[in-house]
């Protein structure tokens, strides 16, 4: 645990290919909760606590919930018996009882199940459901604390170097500001892409990703895989509440279940999204964008396909297409929590945001399109990638003012919010660009090179690079709960990478 010095911990997880599968992974969940339990305590208390209990909580929405998520577990329970030989299952399994040991191990019994077994629908999933639970929380009709409108949730950049001699992928997350207790995580399972005893390796059997305590995947989604892909998303949501209907606990899984069997399974960005898009649950709905380093050749001009893979999720609906030519085009893919595809972005309903709001939620003209399509060609390496993906310049930048604000220029239309630096007393059209405890928490940056041996640069906390270093005891917030937190959040990049 390095958190107060670099702003991360590191965890080294492995498994030994000798044992079972199953066995594999209840034990990589039960020693990873022995290692890590004072974070995990902290960060449950710091970000989840009170959610459906024990203090205040919306009773009504919360057993809607739990049944919710009752009746999901002992649907997937019935396919994982139905379906004994699938691979899907058997690596949806896999993942279940990773997080069963997880539960087991910190609370003191553990005991390896060896038929059907249950998951507490409101223990450690709640810390896997955290962007499931933004859809969901609408679906089932939640009516306090609702997610802000329009609030932000990642910025992502591929770039293409000049002359084709490298690509780039940065990815930062938008969170608030309790959620900073971080892991960056690297698993090596043995698993098996069946059950079968002479069932070959899974391709995704060793990955690199930034996480959090308690949560068996990166959430975030920056995820670099030993088959040479590189997975990350950013959020695009849904605001057509017509849509909530086909949000359903039988015959969906989980968003972050389905990531975890992609990664798993897929050698390709075509895979990956046929494996992903099986049982869409309609939540959790983000763009994702899979790049294939096997794919890409150093100063070729245009491969013409499975570099880059782009799919996007809502609910009742999933499309995916190859984007490698228009990255090969344009030198760059840009994603910033709005839909690219015509279809998802008017079935999602925000072309009547943009009639009511203007340009902020228009794919091409919202601060964050603008300022990638400005600022990407600046990039030509590693460091001037991390200056892009933290870029916040909002009291001087033209493209970050609010001509409905007041004051006008506002810290979340940037590449990495800052929305702790908004008036209190301002004025504003709608929640996000308000001041709240939010905003760009990390960066992460990899390129071929780096992620052949599963490398990357990655910064904890707010960006600090033209603003000051975010400090909970001198902030509006610091009466929120930040246990294990540092003070102040000014740390570097580093580098990670085990050889």
């Amino acid at each position: 645990n390095a958190i107060h010095e670099t702003g991360w911990a590191l965890l080294e997880l492995g498994t030994s290919g000798r044992f079972n599968d199953s066995l594999q992974a209840y034990a990589a969940g039960m020693v990873e909760a022995a290692v890590s339990e004072e974070l995990i305590y902290m960060h449950w208390m710091n970000t989840v606590v009170n959610y459906c209990g024990p203090f205040e909580y919306e009773a009504g929405y919360c057993e809607k919930l739990k049944s919710f998520l009752e009746t999901n577990l002992e649907w997937m329970q019935e396919e994982m018996e139905r379906n004994k030989d699938s691979t899907y299952w058997h690596q949806v399994r896999l993942a279940l009882l990773q997080l069963k040991g997880l539960e087991d191990s910190y609370g003191g019994h553990v005991t390896f199940p060896t038929g059907r077994f249950t998951i507490k629908p409101l223990g450690f999933l709640l810390l896997q459901l955290s962007g499931d639970l933004e859809d969901l929380e609408p679906a089932l009709n939640k009516t306090k604390t609702k997610r802000s409108m329009g609030s932000g949730s990642c910025s992502a950049l591929i770039k293409l170097l000049p002359g084709q001699r490298d690509l780039l992928v940065a990815h930062n997350t938008w969170n608030s500001y309790q959620h900073m207790l971080r892991i960056v995580k690297k698993y090596s399972f043995q698993f098996h892409e069946g059950p079968q005893d002479d069932s070959l390796l899974i391709p995704g059997n060793k990955l690199i990703f930034s996480s959090y305590p308690g949560t068996l995947f990166s959430c975030d989604d920056f995820y670099i895989l030993s088959s040479r892909l590189v997975t990350l998303e950013t959020t695009i949501g849904n605001s057509n509440p017509v849509l909530w209907k086909y949000v359903r606990p039988g015959g969906s899984v989980l968003e972050w279940l389905r990531s975890v069997v992609a990664n798993r399974l897929a050698l390709d960005g075509a895979t990956w999204a046929d494996v992903f898009k099986k049982f869409n649950s309609g939540t959790y709905n983000n763009q994702w964008m899979i790049v294939d380093y096997k794919a890409f050749v150093p100063g070729e001009s245009n491969p013409g396909s499975r570099v880059l893979t782009i799919l996007e999720q809502i609910p009742g609906m999933v499309v995916v297409a190859d984007k490698t030519t228009e990255l090969y085009k344009k030198t760059y893919w840009a994603s910033y929590n709005l839909p690219s595809f015509e279809a998802v972005f008017n079935a999602s309903g925000l072309q009547a945001l943009v009639t009511r709001y203007g340009d902020w939620f228009s794919y091409d003209k919202s601060p964050r399109a603008q300022i990638f399509r400005r600022n990407q060609s600046q990039v030509h390496d590693m460091e001037s990638m991390m200056q892009l993906i933290r870029y916040n310049d909002f009291l001087h930048d033209p493209l970050s003012l609010c001509s409905a604000c007041r004051p006008q220029p506002n810290a979340e239309n940037a590449i990495s919010a800052r929305s702790d630096l908004n008036p209190t007393n301002g004025s504003y059209p709608f929640q996000a660009l308000r001041q709240r405890s939010h905003g760009g928490i990390d960066a992460k940056v990899t390129s071929s090179g780096l992620a052949k041996s599963l490398r990357l640069w990655a910064v904890s906390g707010p960006t600090w690079d033209q603003l000051p270093p975010f400090q909970w005891s001198s902030s509006p917030f610091h009466n929120l709960l930040h246990m294990g937190q540092p003070d102040l959040w000014k740390f570097s990049p580093v580098e990670f990478g085990w050889d």
